[in-house]
């Protein structure tokens, strides 16, 4: 393999022959040895950089800024990376200093390259297409990389809500299938009323659809850019025109009702955006490890627990106790909501950390954020797929329950009141008789009347017991 030498003020590197990178990628993988997590792994940053690149040469051909030669060859190579070209020349690492500068060179150089290629030169020869005077024209890494971020965790959490309705849609289905599945409700872990499966799996479904809702809110705020704000905000080294006009050829690119942020001072160095959507996807992680608990609680067992319904039996639970399988589903999505838990700490420290006209801290809210969503896609499809598509109730044990319950007197106190229901519940705790055989027992109503009140169906919806 051939090297070809290439230098920036620092000095002299080689380069690989067949790299479209450039000297200064490579300085930044020298230098950031950090994650194994490296540019390429993320596609849609990649894509996001490529519409960037393109919509600020089609801006700057229009301004007058850019020969029509040169732009047509950047777009060119802007089109190959958007068609999933070339993403292995993206080798630096996710985490990185310089506020994404590394990123965007990794850009800038790679485009360059290629379209180098594309109009007849050898990669290099940079006086035909420079990656910073001609694919930088008019931008800088702090507005360039904030806005393809942006683009890029748009689509996404756009992916995000997709596998948000699939597992919705699971837990729905249950709800369905369990519709007349009667069972114990719990409160502190200590009986409460009667409900129904179905009843409780609909919970889930519904609170799941809410998250998917507020991921719907939250990607809307990616949607202000500000590209053209070039260093600090003030657009210098861009012509007056240049925001508008490259935020109009970025629509039309991306298909996104992006707009140009009002003050692009203050969106360079805000990351507000960021906290709130890592926010809202803490918030989901919360929830669904909130269901997990639930799974791994409902199916306890399978002699001495809960035991109300069966997760799939996927693999041997234990190398010395045989027989025994473990919920290895919920935990495992389990473990995936506390990752997210922890970025969003992340996140939030890095935003906190911004100083004056710039937050250099982006690559790690990026990469906190991208792998957040990832995580939670897999584990919304594995919880579906691997768990909740093979649940199946156990309807002897949710009645037997029910019947043996002290808190069906709930249903009395409108009848007999508080006190006569509290007393009885009293003397069937300290017995093991029933509910049902002390209230006979004591003589406030006859057996007729007792099976009435207390059946299962009549105690899941909304009602006040009457005679």
């Amino acid at each position: 393999m051939g090297f070809r030498k290439e230098h920036d003020f620092l000095g002299d590197l080689e380069i690989p022959d067949d790299a479209y990178y450039g000297v200064q990628t490579m300085r930044a993988v020298e230098n950031f040895k950090i994650s194994k997590y490296t540019i390429s792994s993320c596609p849609e940053l990649i894509r996001a950089f490529a519409y960037v690149k393109k919509a600020a040469a089609l801006a700057n051909m229009e301004l007058g800024v850019l020969s029509a030669e040169i732009g047509k060859g950047i777009c060119a190579a802007c089109d190959e990376l958007l068609a999933g070209k070339l993403h292995d020349q993206f080798p630096v690492d996710a985490i990185q200093g310089g506020a994404g500068t590394s990123t965007n060179m990794n850009a800038n150089e790679v485009i360059a390259n290629r379209a180098l290629e594309l109009m007849g030169h050898k990669k290099g020869e940079y006086e035909f297409c420079h990656p910073n005077n001609h694919v930088n024209c008019s931008q800088s890494t702090n507005d360039t990389y904030p806005t393809a971020f942006r683009l890029a965790l748009y689509m996404e959490l756009t992916n995000l809500m997709e596998h948000i309705k699939y597992l919705q849609t699971g837990f729905a289905e249950k709800g369905v299938e369990f519709a007349d599945v009667v069972k114990m409700g719990r409160t502190q872990l200590q009986d409460a009323v009667p409900m129904t499966l179905g009843q409780e799996f609909s919970a889930y479904a519904t609170t799941i659809g809410e998250d998917g809702q507020r991921v719907d809110d939250a990607r809307k705020l990616l949607l202000e850019i500000n590209l053209g704000a070039t260093a600090i905000g003030t657009g210098i080294n861009a012509p007056s025109d240049y925001a508008r006009v490259v935020c109009t050829h970025l629509r039309n690119l991306t298909g996104l009702k992006v707009s140009t942020s009002e003050n692009l001072i203050e969106a360079t160095w805000d990351t507000g955006a960021y906290v709130q959507i890592s926010g809202v996807l803490k918030r989901f992680a919360v929830k669904l490890s909130k269901i997990c608990n639930d799974l791994r609680l409902l199916s306890s067992g399978p002699r001495t627990g809960i035991n109300e319904i069966n997760l799939p039996r996927l693999q041997p639970g234990s190398s010395i106790m045989p027989g025994k399988v473990n919920p290895v589903i919920p935990e495992v999505v389990n473990q995936i909501c506390f990752d997210v838990i922890g970025k969003d700490v992340t996140v939030t420290l890095a935003a906190e950390a911004g100083q004056l006209e710039l937050n250099v801290m982006e690559p790690i809210i990026a990469h906190s954020l991208f792998r957040a969503v990832e995580r939670l896609c897999r584990g919304c499809d594995t919880l579906r797929d691997k768990c909740v598509s093979g649940i199946t109730a156990n309807k002897e044990r949710c009645h037997d329950l029910v019947v043996g319950s002290i808190g069906i007197v709930t249903n009395l106190v409108p009848v007999i009141g508080y006190e006569k229901s509290a007393a009885a519940a009293k003397e069937a705790l300290a017995t093991g008789k029933s509910v049902a055989e002390v209230i006979l027992e004591q003589g406030h109503l006859t057996k007729e009347q007792i099976d009435t009140l207390l059946a299962p169906e009549n105690m899941i919806r909304p009602s006040r017991a009457h005679l």
